[in-house]
């Protein structure tokens, strides 16, 4: 009974290490970007931390092994389990320590984690095992707990508990595998009845972590965007923040602001109408992400559009902004106007099994901050798209800022030329944001800027528009290489891009 109970433990304490270093890596994405960097610098830490506390366990006196277990289970459970809450509390409300609190918090929790399964090993050794028996058994379900935690952290834990509770949810298990141990082995435990009081005591304070943890979120976001948190979730995909502040309502995606309603319009008029002001005879149009539903609002102006169709990987957003009321308003309820269609599909794969072509594309992703994103803006991808554009017709790409990152819109140009396309950039001031760029892109050669404007506007108007496609002497064209899928030199331009304007 007590061999099987170990191996159990065995399996528990391998999902909830791999459970920490897979919530530290998410929230390190989230939070900093650059997804690949994180997970790895985090798993490499964590990997070096667990080989030393690997080799610091053989410092552990025979007689006092199974002590030294359980107390390495109650300091992983309270450390592992607050781990997220307060990486999130100290980037909300101290940002500037924030990687020196993630690598800090990794390598202490690797440490006491690396010294689980020696110490598990010594445990069946003291119990006469046979040597073979025991490598076998023990790595066997170490690897097994390992393998459960990896599917289910991004399949349900991330999605359904967010974060926080997730890791609230993982020192629990450690916790009680602390608590079962003391009362397994009492007769052989030192105190048994001072260790399970505070294992309860561990589980009683993390079993409070769990509830309250919407709470703690809502107060670090509180921190983190100043405002008032009217909506917040954690999609499979993303964090989602609605903000409001009198009658200022704010998106933010993984803590990037996305909008401000006091001038999105002057972001989503410029995107929108300097290519469809041109094409009067469009008809059928395509948006790839502005799940929003922003820009779906500017097209459905001109009145000759019969369907739009929108794509945008996340569910959580589209329904948003096809439900709440304040939202639905800012967009006119134009996602669930009947010309619409929302179809919620990762945009590569969906543009790869579809072959529909249309008369004018609205191509609103994110910016590229990580390899996920960056491959939505590569020459294959963007192959793609021209697959779909009508020979006279033109598609328009959010393209980041040509001030503050010159670098990443230069290369999305030669990208979108790369593919055979001919392009005309612009961009326009949008206050919350800064200098924001955009570039029309078409199989034709030609494109003159609209004289005048059909449709109501905010701002743009016939001679805002011809400014657009001015820039200054201190914004001049830079020559950049292609963002190749294989690179994504995007990536790494908007990376250093952003962070000389930090600096």
């Amino acid at each position: 009974m007590r061999d099987r109970v170990l191996i159990l433990s065995v399996l528990i304490v391998a999902s909830c290490g791999l459970g920490y270093e897979l919530i530290s890596s998410a929230l390190a994405s989230y939070l900093l970007g650059d997804s690949i960097l994180q997970f790895s610098s985090v798993i490499g830490c964590y990997l070096f931390a667990m080989g030393i506390g690997s080799w610091l366990s053989k410092y552990v006196k025979d007689e006092d092994v199974l002590n030294r277990f359980i107390d390495v289970e109650m300091l992983v459970a309270l450390l592992g389990g607050v781990s997220a809450a307060a990486l999130f509390l100290v980037f909300a409300w101290l940002s500037a320590p924030f990687r020196a609190a993630l690598y800090a918090g990794v390598f202490i929790i690797g440490l006491m984690v690396g010294m689980e399964i020696p110490l598990v090993m010594r445990i069946f050794n003291q119990r006469k095992a046979e040597f073979r028996e025991i490598v076998s058994r023990v790595l066997t379900f170490d690897y097994l707990g390992a393998l459960a935690v990896s599917l289910i952290f991004p399949l349900l834990l991330a999605p359904r508990l967010g974060l926080l509770r997730t890791s609230f949810l993982f020192g629990m298990l450690n916790a009680g595998v602390a608590l079962w141990t003391t009362w397994l082995f009492r007769t052989e435990v030192r105190r048994p009845a001072e260790r399970a009081l505070r294992c309860a005591v561990i589980m009683g304070l993390l079993t409070l972590g769990f509830a309250y943890s919407g709470q703690m979120t809502t107060w670090a976001e509180k921190g983190l965007y100043g405002d008032e948190v009217i909506h917040a979730e954690t999609t499979p995909y993303q964090r989602l923040a609605v903000t409001r502040w009198h009658d200022d309502l704010r998106l933010y995606i993984n803590g990037n602001l996305q909008f401000s309603s006091r001038d999105e319009h002057r972001y989503h008029e410029s995107l929108v109408h300097p290519g469809l002001e041109a094409l009067p005879w469009a008809r059928n149009v395509l948006v790839l992400g502005g799940g929003d539903g922003l820009a779906v609002r500017e097209i459905l102006k001109h009145k000759q559009i019969e369907h739009v169709t929108l794509v945008d990987l996340d569910a959580a957003m589209t329904g948003l902004f096809m439900r709440s009321e304040p939202l639905v308003k800012l967009n006119r309820n134009a996602l669930n106007d009947p010309r619409v269609t929302v179809i919620n599909e990762d945009a590569g794969r969906w543009l790869e099994s579809h072959a529909e072509v249309y008369d004018f594309i609205v191509v609103d992703f994110p910016d590229p901050s990580n390899f996920g994103l960056g491959r939505l803006y590569s020459v294959p991808v963007y192959h793609l798209m021209a697959r779909h554009l009508a020979e006279n017709g033109y598609m328009v790409i959010q393209s980041t800022s040509p001030y503050f990152a010159p670098r990443s819109f230069w290369s999305i140009d030669a990208t979108l030329k790369e593919a055979g396309l001919h392009t005309w950039p612009y961009h326009v001031y949008v206050p919350s944001f800064g200098d924001w760029g955009f570039i029309l892109a078409s199989k034709r050669k030609d494109y003159t800027v609209p004289e005048k404007l059909t449709v109501p506007t905010r701002y743009l108007d016939s001679v805002a528009m011809k400014e657009l496609f001015h820039f200054p002497a201190d914004m001049p064209a830079l020559a950049m290489p292609p963002n190749r899928l294989n690179e994504q030199s995007l990536v790494r331009h908007f990376d250093e891009d952003w962070r000389q304007v930090i600096r």
